[in-house]
């Protein structure tokens, strides 16, 4: 994967440092939110596949890990602040996984589900399957960081969970090899952060919260959380999302992608649920809060892409960066 374009003045000095440029020594004030989780998702990209021009050994800069830790608090701040509504959906539930599924209901003003089902476009269909391969082409890698910072029961049903995730030994079946295999079919490029320069930077911070839970310790309980909500959120979306295809006739491949998750992440949710996040309260009850912010982040950043989405589509715009759907038409 290529380094992306920068989009202000912090993430042209990353890409200038990444290139064997001008040192950089600290964040600095980002050029807004676009600069900021740009910046962020490619120093989170050195822990997963690289950059072609970048060096693997960057991955452990000090410098570059100072500059990331300072694009990390002010992100996690700003969720801590944006997600009290979210979680107050949890204050009257008795128990854990009755907080979990309060936190999973919660229902913004925009639902990009129920726009695909009924009113998208083919081209709006491509332009969701083009904001979500940021994630889908590496689908579950963000939450198996966790996998060794876990013990017991929380340990043995993650690696279930993820094992399932990861083709459950077919490499074929592995579900972001699905998800390309729908994106090809959709007529769009399959290839690792293709289409990084396209999406928005709510779609980059969805992709950076997990990032965030996932590559640290402390988070554990956020990122067991934030699977939890995931799962819980997917059977719905996923029956919605394969009604649309069916409609707008996107292929058998997109149909399939959908249809494997309704199943699946019907099973996951209690998995991720009851049995991760459940066995790691019982055993860290200090993580409980952990879990329910991690859970909250999720079910908060969606609905921000879906406002997003919803207001550009519904406008006659595009949701892409540039405006312009003829590539995806």
């Amino acid at each position: 994967m290529k380094l992306p374009r920068p989009r202000g003045k912090l993430s042209e000095a990353l890409v200038a440092d990444l290139t064997g440029g001008r040192a950089l020594d600290h964040a600095g004030d980002p050029d807004g939110p676009d600069d900021l989780h740009l910046s962020l998702w490619m120093l989170y990209e050195l822990h997963y596949r690289g950059f072609e021009d970048v060096d693997d050994r960057r991955e452990w800069d000090p410098r570059l890990l100072a500059v990331r830790a300072e694009l990390e608090t002010s992100f996690e701040d700003g969720l801590r602040e944006d997600v009290g509504e979210v979680l107050a959906a949890a204050d009257e539930a008795e128990d854990l996984v009755s907080q979990l599924a309060a936190i999973a209901s919660h229902e913004g003003e925009a639902s990009v589900s129920q726009f695909l089902h009924r009113r998208a476009t083919a081209a709006q269909y491509r332009e969701f399957l083009i904001e979500r391969s940021l994630y889908h082409l590496k689908e579950s890698d963000p939450h198996a960081w966790a996998v060794p910072r876990l013990d017991g029961a929380a340990k043995v049903a993650l690696a279930e969970l993820q094992y399932d995730e990861f083709g459950g030994g077919r490499p074929d079946r592995l579900h972001s090899a699905l998800f390309a295999r729908a994106l090809e079919e959709a007529g769009l490029d399959a290839s690792y952060g293709a289409y990084v320069d396209r999406v928005s930077w709510h779609t980059l911070a969805v992709n950076n919260a997990m990032s965030l839970f996932g590559l640290h310790r402390r988070f554990r309980g956020s990122a067991m959380g934030h699977l939890a909500a995931f799962e819980m959120t997917s059977p719905l979306a996923c029956r919605r999302y394969l009604q649309g295809a069916q409609r707008l006739e996107m292929g058998a491949a997109v149909e399939h992608y959908f249809d494997e998750h309704i199943e699946a992440d019907a099973v996951h949710e209690e998995i991720a649920a009851r049995t991760i996040c459940g066995s790691l309260a019982e055993t860290e009850p200090e993580l409980v809060d952990d879990i329910l912010f991690g859970a909250a982040a999720c079910v908060h950043l969606d609905e921000v892409v879906a406002r997003h989405a919803i207001d550009a589509w519904t406008a006659g715009g595009s949701v892409l960066l540039g405006g312009d759907t003829s590539e995806v038409a």
